[in-house]
């Protein structure tokens, strides 16, 4: 990424006593995409009927084992460095020891003082383009917990153990946010990393992706306050609205006399408000320690290099590119890698082709129309070559681009080539210089007035004639051969 951007300005609150700075750090859970569970073969498939993805490991039957799956410790590798973050060879699994009805052993194993990745960096840009410069702290692997279901019973809780021992990595960032819009685009740009790597899905309807939010505030250069945890937090909207409104109640408190309570909170989507779940636990009440059954995870720089070999071109570095190869602007070249499903696509339409023209076509018309239909790049009824070719028809002059705008919406409606459709109707752009000229004979006659008013001196009448040309050919004329017509007629 360029480094001749700026640097956002802070998110101020205005209180009574003056402004506040809001300071952010974010832990990302991400689970990772493995066919098996972190100590386990049960299966990780979303979706699937209660406790039906349930080994006697994950259900913590007394004397099972937990089995490291090496997919999973590859895929936290390949994360680590798609975040341009420190890979430890030498990490350790802890027990985290709690107890909920829905983590069966009473413990998560997670890893505490001695993590697979350590700190990296991640460029996030933001809508003004200036972009924050986000440190990663640390990414761990760790085992999800089941999951607690509230509203089937008035009076009881059912529990389902298919998320139990699923593999997380939890990435912690800095607290290097201040504002609202970067805690958003910062998980953004986390979601569009792991989705390039294929190590999440991103998925955060689903829970596949979830974040905790830490949110304090200080004046404009003091000391860091006192923070609290909005807790597994889904949506990048409901973060934005989470840390607004928790970052306003924070100062409000403050100013009225009171002090912040380090505590865990819960975000309510329906009123757009915060509320307190539990005092926040320090890493002491967890009682961290080395898990018996895990050796420590070791493993050599051969390991490393053989799944950095293997990376694919990272957002920012396919923006980069886009850049200086295809001299696309810099907003044009953010908005085609923010999803790699986009950005191949858009290589397809441009190769050979011009790049401005591909762009604008995939960010604008095939947008616009995917869009309306709630519909997914992936699942586009028209192909990349099928815009390809599209936009061929329009470079050797077979149609106009007005036409093109027309037969664009008929390849999205039915699914056929371009070619077909320009065919079967007829939509040949008409570029013979007899029959044009025909037509600019009789658009004259019918106008003399006009035609004397322009060669009076009224030279915007040209776009009057250009305009009856077209509409009798139905809009078929090749411009530029109407328009060189006209001049040399109407100068006469």
């Amino acid at each position: 990424m360029s480094d001749t951007v700026k640097a956002p300005a802070p998110q101020l609150i205005q209180g009574a006593t003056g402004d506040w700075e809001i300071v952010l750090g974010l832990e990302i859970h991400a689970q990772v995409v493995s066919n098996a569970k972190l100590f386990s073969g049960a299966a990780t498939e979303f979706g699937a009927e209660p406790n039906t993805q349930v080994s006697l490991v994950d259900a913590a039957m007394p004397g099972m084992l937990p089995v490291i799956n090496e997919v999973v410790v590859e895929q936290a590798v390949r994360t680590g460095l798609g975040l341009k973050a420190q890979i430890n060879n030498f990490s350790v699994f802890d027990r985290k020891n709690y107890f909920y009805p829905d983590l069966p052993q009473g413990y998560q194993i997670s890893q505490f003082s001695q993590p697979i990745v350590g700190e990296g960096i991640v460029h996030v840009e933001l809508a003004d383009g200036s972009v924050r410069e986000v440190g990663v702290e640390r990414l761990h692997l760790e085992q999800d917990a089941g999951k607690s279901v509230h509203d089937l019973h008035p009076q009881q809780t059912y529990v389902d153990l298919n998320r139990s021992g699923v593999a997380l990595m939890e990435i912690v960032s800095k607290p290097d946010m201040r504002s609202s819009e970067e805690a958003s685009a910062y998980v953004r740009k986390i979601r569009s990393i792991l989705r390039y790597l294929g190590t999440c899905d991103g998925n955060m309807e689903q829970g596949s992706m979830r974040a905790d939010v830490n949110v304090s505030v200080r004046k404009p250069g003091g000391d860091l306050g006192t923070r609290a945890e909005i807790k597994n937090v889904n949506s990048l909207k409901f973060i934005q609205q989470a840390i607004e409104y928790e970052a306003q109640r924070q100062v409000d408190i403050i100013e009225d006399g009171g002090e912040i309570k380090q505590e865990t909170r819960l975000f309510d989507a329906g009123s757009g408000t915060t509320r307190s779940m539990r005092s926040k636990e320090e890493a002491h009440d967890y009682r961290y320690f080395p898990d018996p059954d895990l050796l420590p995870l070791e493993f050599d720089d051969a390991f490393v290099a053989r799944i950095k070999a293997d990376l694919p071109e990272l957002p920012d570095d396919k923006m980069d590119r886009f850049q200086a190869e295809l001299g696309l602007s810099h907003y044009d070249a953010g908005v085609l890698v923010a999803e790699r499903e986009i950005a191949d696509y858009f290589e397809i339409v441009a190769a050979g082709r011009d790049a401005k023209i591909a762009a604008n076509w995939v960010s604008g018309n095939l947008f616009g129309l995917l869009n309306k239909d709630a519909t997914a790049i992936t699942d586009s009824p028209v192909s990349a070559e099928q815009l390809g070719g599209l936009l061929d028809l329009m470079a050797d002059g077979t149609i106009s681009g007005k036409i093109a705008k027309d037969v664009f919406e008929d390849m999205f409606a039915s699914g056929k080539d371009a070619a077909t459709i320009v065919d079967e109707k007829g939509l040949k752009q008409v570029s013979d210089t007899g029959a044009i000229e025909a037509m600019v004979d009789e658009v004259m006659a019918a106008n003399q007035d006009k035609v004397e008013e322009y060669r009076g001196g009224k030279d915007k009448l040209m776009g009057f004639f250009v305009g009856q040309v077209m509409k009798a050919s139905k809009g078929q004329a090749n411009p530029g051969v109407v328009n060189q017509i006209l001049k040399d007629k109407l100068s006469g």
